[in-house]
């Protein structure tokens, strides 16, 4: 990268502006399917923590990470994002099951 262009610093930061509402999009989509989740957990009476599931969840992205993230970033984030799925689903069903 030239140090003398600020036109490619800004280049660079557009494309991530972008990347950040394509993430922000399919966690929303990840955000509507957890609610369906957590609607069947409520009909069938099961809780909101399932940590084998998890724990999969965990595996299937690891497996799939070919970097540059690390494997212990990638987990990091994935910890963050299932933690504020499981705040979704208790808010949810303490609301009777009613979504955003």
């Amino acid at each position: 990268m030239s140090e003398n262009n600020p036109d490619e610093l800004e280049k660079y930061r557009s494309q991530i502006d972008v990347l950040d509402r394509r993430l922000l999009d399919l966690l929303n989509e990840r955000t509507a399917i957890v609610e369906q989740i957590g609607r069947v957990k409520q009909e069938r009476k099961l809780g909101v923590y399932e940590p084998k599931r998890e724990d999969q969840v965990y595996a299937n992205i690891l497996t799939h990470n070919h970097g540059p993230l690390p494997p212990d970033a990638v987990k990091r984030i994935f910890e963050r994002i299932i933690d504020e799925m499981r705040t979704v689903q208790k808010n949810n069903m303490q609301a009777g099951g009613k979504t955003c």
